[in-house]
């Protein structure tokens, strides 16, 4: 029987399944910042980048099905978020974007496919718009490019599970376990206002993008996944069903399908 945790009650006991010991794990320097990645296997190279308040340890489910699918997996820790480290400059997508270039860079690595769930997916995406011969294409999960995407936040039990494990995590990883505040404050600062792309600015993108949308979503507009996918030249629409903001804990296996389906589209 497939894994199935719709409440995350087992992810806010135990957390996403642990990872696999990583080849390489380490922290590079960059713009005021030590940023923290590990890579996995080889093959095709996918980059992972998670959600807001999360850490790359929710890939947990992931991180095995595209090692034996022929992927090498590289991990790595958003500015701020679990064992990466920030400066007192306030977050940008773009900024974060450029940390991703510079694991890159040290990595030798000219080209990856991006699989992105939430601000990672935002991360991303500016990313192949920034620089669009390093992307290899794009699995945008779960967030918006403008602040219209977003809906207003209803509290669940779900969403209490989610913030417990996040803040949990933090104190056991960060270098600043006591910042769980402030970290939560500047964040949701930069989300207010970013990414804020037009659609012209949209049209512009040249790479390979699927734009992954669950049914029960609690912060994302459908209206707005639609958009992103006429908006962005080739997109593809793709919508996970019965499944929320957190498809790739509560049913990893629907979603897993869904991304290595992608990654096997991408041209060699």
């Amino acid at each position: 029987m497939a894994f199935q945790d719709d409440d995350l009650a087992a992810f806010a006991e135990h957390g996403a399944r642990r990872l696999p010991a990583a080849e390489v794990g380490d922290h590079i320097g960059h713009n005021g910042a030590r940023i923290w990645y590990a890579t996995y296997g080889t093959g095709r190279p996918v980059i992972l980048l998670h959600g807001g308040l999360g850490h790359s340890g929710n890939w947990g489910f992931q991180v095995p099905t595209l090692l034996e699918a022929g992927h090498r997996v590289i991990l790595i820790d958003s500015r701020g978020h679990g064992r990466s480290t920030r400066d007192t400059r306030p977050y940008t997508y773009e900024l974060m974007a450029s940390d991703v270039l510079a694991v890159m860079d040290r990595l030798e690595l000219q080209k990856a496919a991006f699989a992105g769930w939430s601000d990672g997916a935002c991360i991303a995406l500016v990313l192949a718009s920034m620089e669009p011969e390093r992307a290899a294409g794009v699995f945008f999960f779960a967030c918006n490019m403008d602040p219209s995407g977003t809906m207003e936040i209803e509290p669940s039990p779900v969403l209490d599970r989610c913030f417990g494990r996040h803040s949990s995590d933090y104190r056991q990883l960060s270098a600043t376990p006591d910042d769980f505040g402030a970290f939560v404050d500047a964040v949701s600062e930069m989300q207010k206002t970013e990414p804020n792309y037009t659609a012209e600015e949209l049209g512009r993108i040249r790479v390979p993008v699927a734009i992954v949308q669950s049914e029960n979503d609690e912060f994302i507009k459908r209206e707005h996944a639609d958009y992103l996918a006429r908006s962005i030249p080739g997109a593809k629409f793709i919508l996970l069903p019965d499944v929320s903001h957190f498809a790739p804990l509560q049913r990893p296996e629907r979603f897993n399908v869904a991304l290595i389906g992608f990654l096997a589209s991408l041209p060699d």
